[in-house]
């Protein structure tokens, strides 16, 4: 039997079918006209009431198979199958106009990438507002009700004033909940759920994950795309493992988390970063030396002070409704030669500001950030542009930190010559050892980077990154997007980097087991204060905060000592 024959039989007999899958094959057609086969025969079987996860690398082809049961497969696109139902109703050959009244009413779809996504020139509530109103839900003030009823099932604080502001003022987990909000709106029979929680802190995951729970309950019926194994551990029924457009393994969730038969899944569980794997590799691929990258690099000095020093920050912003609000609050934080600072906390809690002052893009309204004792966040514009070349960024959102105009070949070769002018004449060349460093390859060069999936689009940013030879990196949700093998190369890469050449780190994520995997000191914030420092054992093993307490307790997890025992012994 065949994984993707696995599938089927391990959904119980008894349950309504609502969507079905046979041997659905998905073909993209390139700029010469060749084409290239993304989707291998795969068969899917959703019963009311189920979840069913897709998990895999990114570029397995995931997204484009639930994409392609819902008529998006995208421009260029061939979906061909012998059976594609929804409630035997046949999927293929239908019109734009049938497939905008199924959309939202029957099939809600939750996208990866909320900022783009959403409309950045209108409030988020006008998004949800609209959705209701297309199908002829309700009456102007009962869709309003609905509205702030909705942002606030996904967890959104103050909605009706997070309903009046547009995507560009929230926070990346405020937006992708507005998101979810939109999607689920009308109580479709199926939700299609690409990353949900990515960008999401744990405590605001664990409410994104119990409002679909109760979706499920209700008989709504689940496909969750994931690359976090411990979120398809929560919810899925079944789990289909894919790679290379293929299903390779498939069947119960228990059966495939406890007892996974193929290797690759067996890599997959392996790369799921934890407190258990701190100081060892996740990567299941050999080593590039850093220095290989970064040949011309000089070693680091041993200068005492702190590489980033922020003395007692604060930073306010007016909102909508005309109040200030401060978004960090008396915030200190150093950051040594060689160290990584893990930021985690709620999203909104003002990490991602922070970070921006920590590069000096935003302006404390008290406070300082010094580098190397140097006056950083008030330096005059000079001395900024030369200590501005010695930190680079990588974005929680990728694609929006890139020029539309240019493919990755010039966003790297451009990073790579404001790094080193004497390296333009071997600058591609170079652009290709960053790209296999991250996991991709000299194939990708010329791509144009809306066209990439969103993990192979993060993967470019943090190329871009570390082309310029930086002394320190923030990074900004930087892994949020990858699944985890991917992940793993990721951060086995950064650790060579600091090793090697004492790279530093300001590391913000929701991903308490990334934190924890990477970082030596932790800084836990809420409502825009620090409220515990400390090293990392110490703050996970031992917290002493009540709020540091609560996001662990929301942590999703796997059962580890299990999963490891298991996984060696199916070797």
């Amino acid at each position: 039997m065949t994984a993707s024959a696995a599938a089927l039989a391990a959904e119980p007999e008894g349950t309504e079918t609502i969507l079905a899958a046979r041997n659905l094959n998905v073909w993209f057609s390139d700029e010469d006209g060749k084409r290239k086969h993304v989707v291998k025969g795969v068969n899917l079987d959703l019963r009311r009431g189920r979840c069913v996860a897709l998990v895999g690398e990114s570029g397995s082809g995931k997204s484009v198979t639930a994409r392609a049961l819902i008529g998006l497969a995208g421009n260029g696109s061939i979906v061909e199958a012998d059976r594609l139902e929804i409630e035997e109703e046949t999927l293929l050959g239908r019109s734009d106009a049938w497939w905008w009244r199924v959309r939202g009413s029957k099939v809600g779809f939750i996208l990866q990438d909320a900022l783009v996504s959403l409309d950045p020139l209108r409030p988020v509530g006008n998004e949800i507002n609209e959705a209701l109103s297309l199908h002829g839900w309700g009456t102007r003030a009962s869709r309003r009700e609905k509205v702030l009823q909705g942002l606030t099932e996904v967890g959104v604080p103050e909605p009706e004033l997070r309903a009046r502001q547009r995507p560009g003022e929230l926070s990346g987990g405020l937006r992708q909940r507005a998101l979810i909000a939109s999607a689920i709106a009308l109580h479709p029979d199926i939700v299609i759920a690409d990353e949900p929680t990515t960008a999401l802190d744990v405590t605001v995951q664990a409410q994104v994950l119990e409002v679909l729970r109760q979706m499920l309950d209700r008989g709504t019926s689940v496909i969750l795309i994931s690359h976090d194994l411990a979120v398809v551990a929560k919810l899925a029924d079944v789990i289909l493992v894919m790679k290379g457009g293929t299903i390779v393994e498939a069947g119960e969730s228990d059966e495939i988390l406890s007892r996974p038969k193929h290797a690759y899944t067996r890599q997959l569980l392996n790369a799921i970063p934890s407190e258990h794997t701190k100081g060892t590799r996740l990567a299941a691929i050999d080593r590039i030396p850093a220095r290989v990258l970064f040949s011309s690099r000089t070693p680091a000095p041993t200068e005492s002070a702190p590489l980033l020093d922020g003395r007692n920050l604060a930073k306010s912003f007016r909102g909508p409704d005309g109040l200030d609000r401060t978004v960090v609050n008396d915030v200190s934080f150093t950051l040594g030669r060689g160290e990584t600072l893990g930021i985690v906390g709620e999203s909104g809690s003002g990490k991602s500001t922070l970070a921006r002052i920590a590069l000096s893009l935003e302006v404390p309204d008290r406070g300082e950030v010094s580098f190397l004792g140097q006056p950083w966040s008030h330096a005059a514009s000079a001395k900024q542009r030369e200590i501005r070349k010695r930190i680079s960024v990588v974005y929680q959102d990728p694609l929006s930190s890139f020029d539309p105009r240019w493919r990755v070949s010039r966003i790297l070769t451009d990073a790579i010559v404001l790094g080193d002018p004497a390296q333009a004449s071997r600058a591609r060349d170079r652009a290709v050892e960053l790209l296999e460093a991250v996991g991709l390859g000299a194939t990708q060069l010329d791509q144009w980077p809306l066209r990439m999936s969103g993990g192979q689009r993060q993967r470019v940013a943090i190329a871009r990154a570390i082309a310029t030879n930086p002394e320190v990196v923030v990074l900004d949700e930087a892994v949020s997007a990858l699944d985890v093998s991917v992940q793993a190369q990721i951060l086995d890469l950064l650790s060579d980097l600091q090793a090697e050449l004492g790279v530093s780190y300001l590391f913000i994520s929701h991903d308490l087991g990334v934190i924890h995997h990477m970082s030596d000191r932790v800084l836990v914030m809420k409502d825009g204060r620090a409220v515990e420092q400390g090293t990392a054992d110490a703050v996970f093993y031992d917290p002493r905060h009540p709020y540091t307490q609560k996001l662990l307790q929301s942590l999703p997890r796997l059962e580890y000592a299990k999963l490891r025992e298991s996984i060696d012994g199916s070797r």
